[in-house]
């Protein structure tokens, strides 16, 4: 009779090798060819779901359709002025080819209304191109207009052969800002690809050793993209999380595959077969990996809260590599290594390593443990300087010329900035809804709307405000006048039904994106008497500068509950996982000091300006966006754990073995130590590498990142963590013993037909 056997999880994929490896085959297969339609399918515009902003682009869009409510603006330079024949001619060629085009609904330039600010000092121009994205993604409309007017061109050179198009607008500089991005993920993938297989081979001394996490960090973006691109069928993801997937993949796919393989080589070494030692791998390494998945997956779970798209679609991408990552150094690396044997250490190069305890580490753990106080002062001083940096953190938006010098969209705003006309791409809109008893071309409303053109007339920080009175510069409604203006003139300033009225505000180039931002807060906060003066009247503000703010306040507003909660759950599940209540604080504690210190560097490099030179850019920030406190909190705090984990599942693992406290740390720190430091150069030359690109956020990120793994895995981990654990002493271990490190997967009952 046959008897059945017990596998654990760790068993059973070693003994279906070949079915876990078909399976990842099959699964690459249906995935990974989806990776490639990325660009194509996600998203790159921004919108911050249920905010007055996108209320009011809603409304715009359905009571002013002749008002703009999605447009691009091209530029035009190197032609005539538009004054002259020339000039006029290059304009109307423009438009009739704009107007060919089936989502142009109407355009604006020096042809319809022959004002000054559509004259540059150069002769510069401009052309507002009104574009109907109902049923289309806005992104996907900007290589139309570029390709349309392209076509122009070539005719228009031989007349003027320093003529160029650029566009330019929310639309267009989103395009080409996420663009960037992706392209700045690509070439940050392929720099560092090399970078970490080298890295690996000095870590392992092996070729074979160093191609399995390199092999493993490629399939996890792969994998993590191609899903992506999957759920968009369901709802519309941002092309950022590309930049976070390629992150993540290469840093955590890299990381776990270093651990397994690394746990492998060990047992190999003392002398178990493959099979055995596949199975010891993948159970040791499993629980420490699953735990620190956990630990980034608990972090990036908390941005989902966060009602805007971006983000949200950064908590996918993130989610998504975490669990590739997981379920790859945890199935199919085990399966691999049992097919590959000692295979593993095939092309050695100089001493195979890891996989053996370090006597340089040993002494270094006894060190700690005979000066814990010391090493606290010595090694924490210096952080806490930085750390306390932290506090002047701002998430403005970088003053200056921040956007990448090759944008065309950029070469087109340079432009506008130039004519003093950028503020057509940063206009507020604000819409006045007029009460019952008075509409806008009442004596009452036409006085209210009067009355606040005139008050936003005065700010300092507004260049032109056009509304129904500034542009008529009627003191009362003539209504037989209004009657003969242009229907769309008129219907882009007021409704039929005399219910809502619009004002457009241009912010002036001094003000800049920042001024524009304070504006629309004070609007917000204004009474409605000292703006309107109309009892029962309301303003709702929007337009691009709304939109900043909208996105600045649902992302800061949420900051402070979602590092509670992330904290929160993240020490639930330490205690879980080490049943230690000093062991979670403090890995917790440890965690908040690292990211307190990657926030006190970006404020000393992009904020002040120390040594931005270096990193390509030309002077201080100022600010470092909005999205960077949340994105860069959640991805260090969860990353940080990885070490912690690594280095505290080792030291409790001794420890349960049998021996004494100050034993356990210096033997956790022999055999951790090379490994965190070997993953903590592989992660820092993989963050380094998006320091390099030109998108300014990505920068940032990088650059934080790289800082928080260098301060985690040299100081934290390395000095202060073990540290506080000598001062803990067996209090570390309370209230439980600790935890057996095994994979927590249920054993699953097998038949086997040789045992009866």
């Amino acid at each position: 009779m046959m008897k059945p056997r017990s596998l654990s999880f760790a068993a059973l994929v070693v003994e279906w090798r070949w079915w876990v490896i078909a399976g990842w085959i099959l699964l690459a297969a249906l995935v990974m060819p989806s990776a490639s339609h990325v660009d194509r399918r996600l998203d790159v515009s921004a919108s911050v779901a249920g905010s007055e902003s996108a209320q009011v682009q809603a409304l715009i869009a359905s009571r002013f359709p002749a008002a703009f409510p999605s447009y691009a603006v091209v530029v035009v330079t190197g032609a005539p002025v538009p004054t002259t024949a020339g000039g006029r001619a290059v304009l109307v060629i423009l438009r009739e080819r704009m107007s060919k085009l089936p989502f142009v609904s109407r355009t604006l330039s020096y042809l319809d209304a022959p004002d000054s600010a559509f004259v540059g000092a150069r002769g510069e121009t401009y052309m507002v191109v009104g574009l109907n994205t109902e049923g289309r993604r806005p992104d996907e409309l900007v290589p139309l207009l570029r390709a349309a007017s392209g076509s122009i061109e070539p005719g228009l050179r031989a007349r003027f052969p320093k003529l160029s198009f650029s566009w330019t607008g929310e639309i267009p500089l989103n395009y080409d800002l996420r663009k960037a991005s992706a392209s700045d993920a690509r070439h940050a993938e392929r720099r560092v690809l090399p970078l970490t297989a080298i890295l690996l081979v000095v870590a392992f001394g092996a070729a074979a050793a160093a191609l399995l996490p390199v092999v493993a960090g490629a399939l996890s973006i792969s994998l993590a993209l191609g899903g992506a691109v999957l759920l968009t069928r369901l709802w519309p993801l941002s092309l950022l999380l590309q930049n976070v997937v390629a992150m993540l993949g290469l840093g955590l796919g890299i990381d776990y595959a270093l651990l397994v393989v690394g746990r492998f080589r060990e047992a190999l070494l003392e002398g178990m077969s493959s099979r055995a030692a596949a199975q010891e791998a993948a159970r040791r390494a499993g629980h420490t990996i699953l735990l620190s998945g956990a630990a980034v997956a608990i972090a990036f779970s908390s941005l989902l809260t966060v009602p805007v798209n971006e983000i949200r679609s950064i908590a996918v991408g993130g989610l998504l590599v975490i669990v590739v990552t997981v379920m790859l150094a945890t199935s199919l690396l085990p399966a691999i290594l049992s097919l590959l044997g000692t295979r593993i250490n095939a092309g050695r190069i100089g001493r195979l390593s890891p996989g053996v305890a370090s006597d340089r580490w040993r002494r270094w753990g006894r060190f700690v443990c005979a000066h814990p106080l010391a090493v606290l002062v010595l090694a924490g001083a210096p952080l806490a300087a930085i750390a306390v940096q932290a506090g002047r953190l701002s998430s403005d938006l970088p003053r200056g010329d921040w956007l990448p010098r090759g944008m065309e969209s950029s070469r087109g705003l340079r432009t506008l900035s130039g004519m003093n006309s950028s503020g057509i791409v940063n206009a507020v809109r604000v819409v006045v809804h007029f009460p019952h008893e008075a509409t806008w071309d009442s004596p009452a409303g036409w006085a209210a709307l009067r009355r606040a053109s005139e008050t936003l007339s005065r700010d300092r920080r507004v260049s032109r405000v056009r509304s129904l009175t500034t542009t008529t510069g009627f003191i009362s409604p003539n209504l037989q006048l209004l009657a003969a203006m242009p229907p769309d003139a008129l219907r882009s300033m007021a409704t039929a039904d005399g219910r809502i009225a619009l004002i457009e505000v241009l912010p002036s180039e001094s003000a800049g994106v920042r001024g524009a931002g304070e504006l629309v807060r004070e609007l917000r906060v204004m009474p409605n008497r000292s703006l309107l003066g109309l009892p029962g009247s309301s303003i709702q503000v929007g337009g691009l500068p709304a939109l900043n703010v909208d996105y600045e306040a649902s992302t800061l507003g949420r900051f402070k509950s979602i590092v509670l909660t992330v904290v929160g759950v993240t020490l639930v599940s330490l205690l879980i996982g080490f049943r230690s209540a000093l062991v979670a604080i403090k890995a917790v504690a440890l965690n908040l000091f690292s990211v307190a210190v990657a926030f006190g560097a970006v404020v000393l490099v992009f904020q002040d300006g120390h040594g931005i030179r270096a990193l390509g850019l030309d002077s201080a920030l100022g600010g470092t966006f909005p999205a960077i406190p949340l994105i860069v909190f959640c991805v260090v705090f969860g990353l940080s754990m990885d070490y912690e984990v690594f280095l505290v599942a080792r030291i409790a693992e001794a420890r349960d073995s049998g021996m004494t406290d100050d034993d356990a740390i210096v033997e956790g720190l022999a055999r951790t130590g090379g490994l965190i430091s070997s993953a903590a150069a592989i992660m820092i030359a993989v963050f380094a590498g998006f320091m390099l690109g030109d998108f300014v956020l990505i920068k940032i990120l990088g650059f934080a990142l790289s800082v928080a793994v260098l301060v985690d895995a040299t100081v934290m981990r390395i000095a202060i963590g073990p540290a506080l654990l000598k001062l803990g002493g067996s209090w570390n271990w309370w209230p439980g013993k600790p935890y057996r490190l095994v994979c927590s997967v249920p054993n699953i009952q097998l038949l086997n037909p040789t045992e009866g």
